[in-house]
């Protein structure tokens, strides 16, 4: 079975076991093959946290789930240096973040010192724990959710943190029929209590994952697409063009680069060995929307970041 055949099983897996998230499901893939992490924002019981654990099931890698509380401590997610009285000497005790795949669940409830542990180890892949480093594993990514819906007792993640992340995904309900479908999956595990065993041999390895994340980088992309992107992202910084009243920061070129990987991903993950501006599209409001800083004004009129995305869209010219 190739790499790709692998991925592609992985997609049609999740997809049975997150109904009505094919959205989520692509950027989770997306994110996988781009060695970025995922802000995940959406009402509670959208299947956020059954999603990453589906995801942990289709890898070959250990996973870790952390509940974000205000009461969190650095040292909780990070470790700590533990004496011990035999030797009398300190040991680090590895925290968390020392897994594969991480699931940062409310991210906005932490304060934060425990956030900035986090966006050290989501941006170096490092962990430092008083005059020491520790290099993280090379499969590392971080999903983390955020509530909509509740203010009281979250912190808002800095605008550092959330240039961090590979792409914002916004979730809403899934459809009727499949709420349905959700229902009669959920009652069937409720009346089986033995889970089905994990296909070990279907499972992404580490070889898989690094192989895969090479022919990404290998997509052709043309270099009229490849001004086309980025001119997309420079059109937000314009302070001269007609975006400029509702963006006060446009995307960095940090944003550049995640939107040209997510672009890659999307078109391999289609079976494409070329990127077509249908695959930028495709990705733009995710890899873009918490890298637009709207202004005062936009807010006032109530002017969303998607909405400024899509006047971009219809700015900047099709090659």
């Amino acid at each position: 079975m190739s790499v790709y055949e692998k991925f592609n099983t992985a997609r049609q897996d999740l997809s049975k076991a997150i109904i009505g998230q094919s959205v989520l499901v692509d950027r989770l893939l997306i994110a996988l093959l781009a060695d970025g992490h995922l802000l995940v924002e959406g009402a509670p019981g959208l299947a956020k946290t059954r999603a990453v654990k589906e995801l942990a099931n289709c890898v070959d890698g250990v996973f870790q789930r952390i509940q974000f509380t205000p009461d969190l401590l650095p040292a909780d997610i990070t470790g700590t240096e533990i004496y011990l009285p035999a030797s009398g000497e300190f040991k680090f005790q590895p925290g968390p973040l020392f897994n594969q795949i991480i699931l940062a669940d409310e991210i906005n409830r932490a304060p934060a010192k425990v956030q900035s542990a986090l966006l050290e180890a989501m941006a170096e892949r490092q962990i430092s724990v008083g005059q020491q480093t520790y290099p993280l594993t090379e499969l590392f990514m971080v999903m983390a959710t955020q509530n909509p819906i509740e203010q009281e007792g979250t912190y808002s993640l800095p605008e550092a943190q959330l240039d961090r992340f590979l792409m914002h995904v916004l979730i809403d309900y899934p459809p009727a029929e499949s709420e349905l479908e959700i229902l009669r999956m959920v009652r069937s595990e409720n009346s089986n209590s033995t889970p089905p065993p994990i296909n070990k041999s279907a499972q992404l390895t580490n070889e898989d994952i690094r192989h895969a994340r090479q022919e990404v980088n290998d997509v052709f992309l043309s270099e009229q697409v490849e001004n086309y992107l980025v001119r997309l992202v420079t059109e937000t910084r314009d302070k001269s063009g007609s975006l400029a009243r509702h963006i006060a920061f446009g995307a960095s070129p940090r944003g550049t680069i995640s939107l040209d990987a997510c672009a890659r991903a999307h078109a391999w993950l289609n079976g494409q060995d070329y990127v077509a501006p249908a695959d930028i599209h495709a990705v733009i409001h995710d890899a873009l929307r918490h890298r637009i800083l709207m202004t005062y004004e936009a807010e006032a009129e109530g002017v969303t970041s998607n909405e400024v995305i899509d006047q971009l869209l219809s700015l900047v010219a099709v090659p």
